[in-house]
């Protein structure tokens, strides 16, 4: 009963035809074919409009298939499924296009916030919260800080100075198969804001790649006294080259006194270190 989405969206396109010209002619490609069976299907029938090479579309033809999705409680043509969520397509009628439905996770995010006492669990540091990204007042937050790694990020301690100049910062995960999509979004409209992204995660060339594509304005990184002492080519491996190009240009195009220099020159020692093994104070590095 469901039309293939490959048909819907022919016949949409049809349909667009149709308001410039009484007919419109395609050839029996896959999508047409999937019109022909539906129809048949549907006991539709094409008479004369259906030859061994194409279909000929008229308004009458999609008035007939329209009122057989009216009466199946589907959405009707002109109503593109593809992107919305499943909550949305339920309010378009009973079809439910899976291939291309917007992910459930595809606006969340997960945040730290300060802790939140709930009766029946035990008062923890902080509490994670999985927010919808559209529902952030992105104003009351002084700066976005972006960790990397799940298990740092539910660690993360914000009171540090590094962050002590921003009025209440902002704490989200970077995100994987299940947010990753919701960081993105959320570093799209944070960019907008033009205040401080720091980055929280791994010292290796993979890490500092990330930062720079998610927009990242400062890494949030050991000293550099500390980190030399402890960066190890362990934690720089051979698997991260292809990443050491792009931020060997980034160094060659900064200033002689740039604070991200050193840390450049360190990963080109092929020297890194991850997130979870930084002790110490992190200081906010720039990287513009």
């Amino acid at each position: 009963m469901n039309l293939p989405s490959r048909a819907r969206n022919g016949l949409n396109g049809v349909a667009r035809e149709l308001l410039r010209q009484p007919t419109v002619e395609k050839p029996r490609r896959q999508w047409v074919e999937d019109v022909v069976a539906w129809c048949r299907q549907q006991d539709i029938d094409l008479g004369m409009r259906l030859s061994s090479q194409a279909l000929r579309f008229d308004a009458e033809l999609l008035a007939q298939i329209d009122s057989v999705l009216a009466s199946a409680h589907l959405a009707p043509l002109g109503r593109s499924l593809s992107g919305l969520s499943s909550a949305a397509q339920a309010k378009e009628g009973v079809e439910e296009d899976k291939a291309t439905r917007e992910s459930p996770r595809a606006w969340r995010i997960l945040l730290s916030l300060p802790p939140q006492p709930t009766p029946g669990l035990a008062s923890e540091p902080r509490c994670s919260r999985d927010v919808d990204v559209r529902h952030l007042t992105l104003g009351a937050f002084g700066a976005l800080v972006q960790v990397e790694n799940l298990d740092s990020f539910y660690a993360f301690n914000p009171n540090i100075s590094a962050l002590s100049g921003y009025a209440q910062p902002l704490i989200a995960y970077r995100g994987d198969s299940h947010y990753g999509g919701g960081f993105a979004h959320l570093a799209e409209v944070w960019r907008k804001t033009r205040r401080p992204h720091l980055y929280a995660g791994d010292f290796d060339a993979k890490g500092v790649t990330l930062a720079l594509d998610s927009g990242a304005t400062h890494l949030l990184l050991p000293d550099m006294a500390w980190l030399s002492q402890y960066a190890t080519p362990l934690h720089q491996p051979a698997g991260q080259l292809p990443y050491q190009r792009r931020l060997r240009q980034l160094h060659v195009s900064l200033p002689p006194q740039h604070p991200l220099r050193p840390y450049l020159t360190l990963l080109e020692k092929q020297r890194g270190l991850k997130q979870q093994w930084f002790e110490g104070e992190l200081v906010a590095v720039g990287v513009g």
